[in-house]
């Protein structure tokens, strides 16, 4: 049985020598392909679109060969792109609003939410074989999605500061109405019924702002994962869809032996568990979905690594995620390596690392960017513990 999996990836554009957010997207699209780059919310945003692979190897060739692509285009304009939940130097104030009539009802109904929605996210696509099926694996799979997020997590500063939290995307995320955990529904009438009942209600204007953290595609025949930070290096993207695809795979044979979701329709204790994994990444504690008790991080990325190693060996994925989840483990979060470069520098001693792991680059030894010493910032202080399918339908206006 070969499931496919596709990747979109979001970006932030920064001006090279201040490591600021600048809104150049439609300068930088000019020199991409645009069935494989697109627009978002903010023009500080673009994204990237995968093909579809049946593995994981040509997956990371694709994403590694993409951000080469984006990062020439950037480097001739001054620019440079970074994947991570939020650019350390963020600020509303330098945003601008990419045009259309769509983005324009976004930031005059949502304002503060919309003004300050200036986050990155990666979101994994995995085939499925209708949407009946995609919304009953949604119960399945919504436990283990924090333990993803914990893996993801990249976004330790907002606007200048240490926030305390490893992904404070996800705070930010979850003010919209229809961001965080997904219910459980027997099939897609179901749920598309309570879609259109949010869109009568006026909560939102379309289908393509649900923004669960995960969602059956309204046009493609896939799942949809949504809950993770962008992630500076590929390989944790490699990591996150080799592990999501197995999550589905072992859903799917659950309900064909079982005909029925496991979870009993009780999600009222994800939230929690997702803010516990937005909160500690992997340098602390998260909810264990076995026994909704706290348990060490790297013990509960363990457990759900056991737990899906037949899944794994049926797409022949088993080496390649354990290797990266170890390596995962060992090198903690890139929340952690960020907060690490900002005690040993400053905040551009961040943007540095991250261009640079963007890039593909490991062992950051210096600054890529040529900095005028009237713009380096202080010291920090560290607070807290340490193509998918291409997409034929008008994006989500929304990063994350």
């Amino acid at each position: 049985m070969t499931v496919c999996i596709g990747v979109e990836e979001e970006f932030h554009v920064l001006e090279v020598e201040s490591g600021r957010l600048v809104p150049r997207a439609d300068a930088l699209l000019r020199r991409l392909p645009r069935r494989t780059f697109t627009t978002e919310l903010h023009q500080c945003t673009v994204e990237s679109n995968s093909a579809v692979h049946a593995s994981l190897p040509d997956l990371y060739a694709d994403l590694t060969g993409t951000r080469r692509q984006l990062d020439a285009a950037a480097s001739s304009l001054g620019l440079a792109v970074v994947a991570a939940g939020t650019a350390p130097l963020a600020s509303a104030a330098l945003a601008r609003l990419t045009a259309g009539a769509r983005y324009r009802h976004m930031a005059d109904e949502y304002r503060k939410v919309a003004d300050e929605q200036l986050i990155c996210g990666a979101q994994v696509h995995v085939d499925v074989p209708d949407r009946d099926t995609a919304v009953r694996v949604m119960c399945e799979v919504s436990p283990w999605l924090p333990v993803l997020l914990a893996l993801s997590a990249s976004s330790p500063f907002w606007q200048g500061a240490d926030t305390g939290y490893a992904s404070w995307r996800t705070l930010l995320w979850q003010r919209w109405p229809t961001a965080g955990p997904v219910g459980c529904y027997p099939n897609a009438a179901e749920y598309d019924a309570a879609v259109e009942e949010l869109v009568r209600a006026g909560i939102i204007s379309d289908a393509g702002m649900i923004y669960y953290d995960v969602r059956p595609s309204d046009h493609l025949p896939t799942l949809e994962l949504r809950t993770c930070d962008a992630c500076p290096r590929p390989e944790t993207v490699v990591l996150i869809a080799g592990l999501f695809r197995a999550l589905v795979t072992e859903a799917r044979e659950r309900l064909r032996e079982t005909g029925s979701p496991g979870c009993a329709g009780r999600h009222e204790w994800l939230r929690g568990a997702s803010w516990r994994a937005a909160r500690s990444g992997l340098e602390g504690t998260l909810v264990d979905p076995e026994t909704h008790q706290e348990a060490p991080a790297h013990q509960v990325v363990r457990n759900l690594l056991r737990r899906l190693r037949p899944a794994l060996e049926t797409h022949s994925d088993w080496d390649t995620v354990r290797e990266l989840t170890e390596e995962a483990l060992a090198d903690g979060s890139a929340a952690q390596r960020i907060r690490r470069a900002a005690q040993k520098e400053d905040l551009l001693g961040c943007v540095d690392m991250l261009i640079a792991e963007t890039r593909g680059e490991r062992g950051h030894r210096g600054p890529v960017r040529r900095r005028r010493h009237d713009r380096v910032l202080a010291p920090v202080v560290v607070t807290g513990r340490s193509r998918a399918w291409v997409d034929p339908a008008p994006p989500d206006g929304v990063g994350g």
